[in-house]
């Protein structure tokens, strides 16, 4: 029982660590997008908010699951 626990702090800062680096990496790339690109502000920034929107919703999802592991022992 205290393994699931275990197992799902875990999961909660992996889920929480991998969102975070994979937006950083998406901010940065974009910034560097529109620095070569200005005029392409507006495409870039719209894929942007669009990709970082499935991360966060990916990593909703492993928190969820977490906190049912949790809730379901």
């Amino acid at each position: 029982m205290e393994f699931a626990y275990l197992g799902a702090a875990i999961g909660a800062g992996l889920g929480v660590i991998g969102a975070g680096l994979g937006i950083g990496l998406l901010a940065a790339a974009a910034m560097e997008g529109i620095s070569r690109q200005p005029e392409a502000v507006g495409d870039i920034r719209t894929n942007m908010i669009i990709a970082a929107a499935l991360i966060e919703g990916v990593a909703l999802l492993a928190e969820i699951i977490c906190v049912l592991v949790v809730v379901t022992k």
